[in-house]
This record gives C-alpha cells, structure tokens and sequence, in this order.
C-alpha cells in the first residue's frame, strides 16, 4: 500500500540545485495551486515543486516517510488530513508573519499549521421538488423520516468526511452514529459532489449535501448543472453551517525551511490571498482584508459553528461510515 501510495502521487514542477526552491505535498485542488504557485515564484525566485494527491493519500505518505520525508509544506483541502499529521508530530511551528493574518478560530492554537482557504457547508436544492419554505432549518433534520428518499450526498470524498468530522465535534458519537444511520435509510448516495450537483440539477433527487463552490462554480462556467437548483446555507451555528478549512503547514524536517515559511506567509498574506479570490475557485479566503467577489455569499454573512479544527477525526469518521454502512 505505501509503494502504491508513492505511485499515485502527481509531481508538477522539477528539481533543481540551480537556486532556491521549495517541496509542496499539495492535497488542495491542483489546479489551484497551479495559479498560485507561479505568484510565488514570480514575487520570490523561489521554484514551487507540486506533489499533488488527495488528502489521504498525502497524510499517509508524509506520516510514512516521517523525518525522511522529501516535503517541505504539506497543503490539505480539509483539516482532518492535517490534524493527523499535527498528532504525528511532523510540523514545524509557523512563523508569525503567516498565521497573523488568519482569525484564531481558523488555526490551531498549537500554532503548527494555519487555515488558508474555506468552503461552506451547503444544501442544493431544486426548486420544482421541494419548496424554499420546506428546507429543513438543520443539517441533521435530513436523517429524519420525512427526508426518506429527497437527499443525496458522496460519502467517499474528503469532503462530506470532514463534514461528518464536524457533526461528531459538534454533537458527539451516539447523536452522529444516529444521523449517518438516517442518512443512510433515506439517502442516494453518489460518486463525487459534482455527480451530485446534476442529479439535484436534473430533477432526479431533490437535495445534495455538498460545499457551496460546486454550484457557484457552475453558474460561472455554464450554469448547465446548476440553473434549474439553488442553494441553502443554514445558519444560527448548525452543523450544516460548517466552514472546512484548508490547511498549510512546514513540516518539521523541511530540508528548505526558509522558503517553506516564506510560501506559507505568501499563501496566507494579501497578495496570495487576493490571488485565491481572483482564480477560477470560488473558495474563501481567511484573511479578512480579502473577499470573493458577488454572486457568492458573503464570508461575513455566514454563521458556522464554532469547530475545534485541530480535533477533527478523519480515522474515527471513516469508522463511523463503515459501521453505518457506507462502502469507502
């Protein structure tokens, strides 16, 4: 399995003894950081080389390699992956100039790693199969009986894992044990969120369990998966509010320390963070001097719970699933 993991991992980027650089084991969206990452190079000299994988695959190789590892940074698209690796004890504290920045409630107080970009929990609905008034006011309320056949949602992504990491903060084992057991009874389950956004699009179920930039994504390239649905955010601190951080980091071995603090300060500063805003992501920066642009719902409008992100549970999420029976 670790030699299959090494295999999986993309690598963007070469090495190069001709000047300074640094090694990202990046678990967010490819194509992100290769927006982000030229920026970098641009403002700083310093060569960005990519490992891409997912967040699994990432946290496991890095926890694998331990102080033999080649990564200088390791970037995830939810905090679960990172917090596994913080209790492995592989991070290195992070300078001032990168976690000052971000609000105390989207970093760890450890101060081992910093939130850099968010989504927000949502529902997508279609209009023609439930009314607005209908929406149920919490997440969990969708495991109820009357919910029997009208939600869908990926449970083998990162995503609705990190999603269920936050109900059992939130709201403990027995009461999330519960809910995955009605969601199981009552939902469609799919293979990817934007599988999910279309079938809610197409009238085929009438709610998706998802992250708002699914959606705003589609309106800004087509809207032909996303003009005949709409989204509900809940609020009034609900789990259905969650806001899951992506995490960046420097990993205590880092071989090119210097530059991985410098890419990390870049990530969470102005000029990284106004980058983020203008790539084609949609996601939400964490800096509060930076905002996405409309139609996207303002981050300040939003009404997450209060999460404890460093505590997140990926190992005992996936428990959870399987002993709901999902198959991941």
């Amino acid at each position: 399995m670790a030699l299959a993991l090494v295999g999986a991992l993309g690598v963007v980027g070469c090495s190069s003894d001709d000047g300074p650089q640094v090694v990202v084991y990046n678990a967010q969206h490819e194509q992100l950081l290769e927006e982000l990452a030229p920026k970098f190079e641009e403002a700083t000299g310093i060569e960005v080389v990519l490992r891409n994988g997912s967040d699994s695959e990432m946290a496991a190789q890095l926890i694998q390699e331990g102080d033999a590892s080649p990564a200088d940074v390791f970037l995830t698209e939810n905090s679960p992956a990172m917090a596994a690796v913080e209790r492995a004890g592989l991070l290195a504290p992070l300078d001032a100039e990168a976690t000052d920045p971000i609000p105390a409630q989207y970093r760890p107080d450890s101060g081992l790693w910093t939130g850099f970009v968010s989504r927000s929990t949502v529902l997508v609905y279609n209009p023609d199969l439930v009314a607005e008034d209908e929406l149920p006011e919490s997440l969990l309320d969708l495991a109820e009986p009357e919910w029997a056949g009208k939600v869908s949602f990926s449970p083998t992504g990162a995503d609705f894992q990190a999603i269920v990491a936050a109900v059992l903060d939130l709201e403990g084992e027995e009461a999330t044990r519960a809910w995955l057991e009605g969601l199981k009874a009552n939902g469609t389950v799919y293979d990817g969120n934007n599988v999910v956004l279309e079938a809610v699009n197409s009238g085929e179920v009438a709610t998706g369990i998802e992250y708002h930039y699914y959606w705003y994504r589609d309106q800004a390239e087509s809207g032909e998966n996303s003009d005949d649905s709409a989204l509900h955010f809940f609020g009034d601190q609900d789990p259905g509010a969650f806001i899951s951080v992506s995490g960046a980091a420097v990993l205590e071995s880092a071989e090119h320390a210097d530059e991985a603090q410098q890419f990390v300060a870049f990530l969470t500063g102005e000029a990284g963070q106004q980058a983020l805003a203008d790539s084609y992501a949609l996601e939400y920066p964490l800096n509060p001097a930076v905002s996405l642009a409309p139609p996207v719902k303002p981050f300040a409008d939003l009404e997450p719970p209060a999460v404890a992100i460093s505590d997140l549970d990926g190992d005992k999420v996936v428990e959870l699933l399987s002993d709901a029976g999902f198959v991941l």
